[in-house]
């Protein structure tokens, strides 16, 4: 996987903290910056966290699938994109977004982070079937995650649920993308 491979999975993998982070912004009547550096820290974290679990749980069986990963790494990043755009496309606002107010609740932000980045997981299995640089790999994640997230919640905050969902279209259409050209690599057809 090259860097641009890299930083497209990246983003995608980030729209969900993405569109959450929105909906923590649109909860702000002020915008809260340690509110949501903390919020950004969380996904960020999380999102970098769960590729190293799945890379090791990948890599513990990556003898018995290297002759198929490719279609392994297919399967994973083209359900878990068709899950993000079918999500994004069958969901409604409010179910996403309360507008209750904001409040820094930890243990909220640790489910809400787990939930968000259970995705990395499985691309931390495709990371150990390619061979990826796990290090770089997971920084970047949890980099752009962080960085995304923060934007996310002054987004939100200022322009509403606008772009939310295109942002999970587009996250979920990268991911099966990139699905796509791992297999095509595997046949050989690329």
């Amino acid at each position: 996987m090259n860097l641009a491979e890299l930083l497209l999975l990246s983003v995608s993998l980030a729209m969900d903290a993405f569109s959450v982070s929105v909906c923590k912004g649109l909860s702000m009547k002020k915008i809260d910056y340690k509110g949501g550096a903390v919020t950004a820290l969380f996904f960020g974290g999380f999102q970098a966290f769960m590729p190293l679990i799945g890379y090791f749980l990948g890599s513990r069986f990556a003898g018995y699938i290297n002759s198929f990963s490719h279609w392994i790494a297919f399967v994973l990043l083209g359900f878990i994109g068709g899950k993000m755009i079918f999500e994004a496309l069958h969901e409604d606002n409010d179910s996403e977004c309360s507008l209750k107010g904001y409040k820094l609740d930890l243990k909220e932000l640790f489910i809400l982070a787990v939930a968000t980045s259970i995705d990395a997981l499985a691309v931390g299995i495709v990371f150990a079937t390619e061979g990826a640089n796990l290090a770089l790999s997971v920084s970047l994640i949890g980099i752009i995650t962080f960085i995304l997230s923060f934007i996310g919640i002054i987004i939100g905050n200022k322009f509403g649920s606008k772009y939310e969902k295109k942002a999970e279209v587009a996250g979920g259409t990268v991911l099966v993308l990139i699905g796509i050209k791992i297999l095509l690599e595997g046949l050989g057809v690329l």
